[in-house]
């Protein structure tokens, strides 16, 4: 699936320093970006995501820069397909994170931009962590199909307006994200997308995932 303007052709390949490793990511800003959301996904996925390039497609549209990145090298991945530890490692994720949003913030590009975050899965869990701790750089989350129980100590440090959400097929997820919604203190919204899955793979599911994600971003970011 690709966004509603194809693969974009001016799309920047950038090299993130995360402590002694360099993260890969796609950097792609449209003329006059009014912010850029920054993409977190959990294991098994990629920068290369089908689903996470659609939406990327569809903000940028919608004047907003994208940075997709993989918050594992690809050893770290190989690893991960096997173990499945770093997935679930949220501390770890949410560093990887932050050293991309402080990326964003020196580039000559972005630096005078706004950040949003959107999550996926155990990225999203790591998006809250990442945010809690630079709240005055993260303008507003998205989660999507997200854990945000897996961040439950710092859910009430977020001070970036949160959106969850959830596949109305996904219940075990939809109970995990009614429970961190409700410790959250911040401006905050749960939709739940009625007949979708986790993976939002039904018609019309991940357009609307898009179009929620890119109203709650272009609102605070």
């Amino acid at each position: 699936m690709s966004g509603p303007s194809g693969a974009p052709s001016d799309e920047r390949p950038v090299g993130i320093p995360a402590g002694q490793e360099t993260l890969e990511g796609s950097l792609h800003i449209p003329d006059r970006a009014q912010g850029v959301v920054l993409f977190a996904h959990g294991s098994g996925s990629s920068r290369h995501s089908p689903r996470n390039r659609y939406v990327a497609g569809v903000l940028r549209d919608a004047g907003l820069a994208t940075l997709l990145t993989d918050l594992l090298t690809p050893a770290e991945e190989a690893v991960d397909v096997r173990t499945q530890h770093l997935r679930f490692d949220i501390p770890f994720l949410a560093r990887r994170l932050a050293a991309a949003t402080d990326w964003l913030m020196q580039d000559a590009q972005t630096q005078r931009l706004r950040v949003g975050y959107f999550g996926a899965s155990t990225g999203a869990a790591a998006a809250l962590v990442a945010a809690a701790d630079r709240p005055n750089t993260v303008g507003a989350i998205v989660s999507r199909g997200g854990r945000p129980d897996l961040a439950q100590p710092v859910l009430a440090g977020v001070r970036a307006p949160t959106l969850f959400i959830v596949g109305g097929n996904d219940a075990p997820v939809i109970a995990m994200n009614r429970e961190a919604l409700a410790r959250l203190q911040v401006e905050k919204d749960l939709v739940i997308v009625p007949g979708a899955s986790h993976l939002f793979e039904e018609p019309g599911a991940l357009e609307e995932v898009a179009r929620l994600a890119t109203a709650w971003f272009r609102r605070y970011v």
